[in-house]
């Protein structure tokens, strides 16, 4: 009993000292996971007689060093076109409110409410003393305002986030250096993940942590090169259809492509409501053309990339998104589909035994237990 009672004041107490320290605690998980992608590096150029950490802190500055190269060339460009949008989108808005406003007769004001004999704003009262609900194009007008608001600032607060507080400049070097380190030396930390492990069971868990690592080090690879092709394809396509502000709108399309399932959703937003500045028509070709470049990737590029690696049902995805988000915010929005790719591959490796094993039993004319 007494024992009982213990392993559960240590279990309270972990899960108290994870809550507590889940900013670290994503962040190490953030770590690990460029430091996985940066040790298969490490391993090829330490064929070629690199030392294994003068090679990860190569690869690691390296690419910090590129990644800065280009946002130091396209930055002009970028904060350009960023003040474009800030500009062009509460237009885009009024002109949305207005062609939603001048076809309430048709299919639209079947969907919205209609605004036509509604009081006049001298008598708010209904025939009853009630509160008249508002016209379409009033809530129209409130989403347009708040919408405009939020975009208006975005921009602002990006680079507030970015290149304004210590947090952030700190929480990059931990990421950098602990990549480094994990990089370097993977099979130190391995080692000390299986010291607690009873010898018994170090031989599953070792292959637990070796698809971990596998998935993890693939789902890397594959966003960074998704972000990449998918911020390309955004460029020609907006540049191709005239839309203002293609260069800012196709890297925040590159950005949150790291965000899966939402992150297009909320790219496509700003870029359809540009569209939208030169006629409704456009905007309808940016919508078809980002379904278009959505549906390629979730149909050809992601599933050869991964090559099964990692089938993560989309309801799994969504359901972890809401709920890292509701938790622990944008950092948890961040992590959270590789954390439950992560969590599902001990779930995964069972179900595959369990098959196997019902499998057997048919086969050998038993029945599964």
């Amino acid at each position: 009993m007494a024992r009982a009672a213990t392993v559960v004041l240590a279990v309270w107490f972990g899960v108290q000292l994870l809550w507590a320290t889940s900013s670290l605690v994503f962040l190490v998980f953030l770590a690990t996971l460029f430091g996985l992608a940066v040790a298969q590096g490490v391993d090829r150029l330490e064929r070629l007689g690199v030392r294994r950490g003068i090679a990860s802190a190569l690869l690691v500055f390296g690419s910090v060093g590129a990644v800065g190269g280009v946002l130091g060339v396209s930055a002009p460009t970028l904060i350009r076109e960023a003040r474009v949008l800030e500009r062009e989108v509460p237009a885009a808005l009024t002109k949305l409110q207005g062609w939603v406003e001048a076809r309430q007769g048709g299919w639209i004001g079947q969907l919205l409410p209609s605004s036509a004999g509604a009081p006049r704003p001298e008598a708010p009262q209904g025939a009853e003393g009630a509160p008249t609900p508002p016209s379409s194009s009033g809530l129209l007008s409130l989403l347009g305002d708040r919408l405009a608001t939020g975009l208006a600032g975005a921009s602002r607060l990006l680079l507030s986030l970015v290149s304004g507080t210590a947090a952030v400049l700190g929480a990059l070097v931990l990421i950098l250096f602990l990549a480094i380190y994990i990089g370097a030396e993977p099979e130190v930390y391995h080692g000390w993940i299986l010291a607690g492990v009873p010898a018994e069971s170090r031989a599953a868990v070792r292959e637990v942590l070796a698809r971990i690592a596998a998935v993890l080090r693939k789902w890397l690879v594959t966003q960074l090169i998704a972000m990449v092709a998918i911020g390309t394809v955004s460029l020609v396509v907006l540049l191709s259809l005239g839309v203002k502000g293609a260069v800012a709108l196709a890297f925040l399309a590159g950005l949150l492509e790291f965000v899966p399932t939402l992150g297009p959703v909320l790219s496509a937003v700003p870029a359809v409501l540009m569209g939208f500045v030169d006629s409704p028509e456009k905007a309808l070709a940016v919508a078809v053309g980002y379904w278009g470049i959505q549906f390629v990737e979730n149909n050809l590029l992601i599933p050869y990339l991964m090559r099964g690696e990692m089938d993560l049902p989309p309801a799994i995805t969504l359901v972890a998104q809401a709920l890292m988000t509701i938790l622990f915010g944008f950092l948890g929005l961040m992590v959270a589909v590789p954390l439950t790719s992560a969590v599902l591959v001990p779930l995964r490796m069972r179900a595959e035994r369990e098959d196997a094993r019902e499998r057997a039993l048919a086969a050998g004319g038993g029945a599964p237990p």
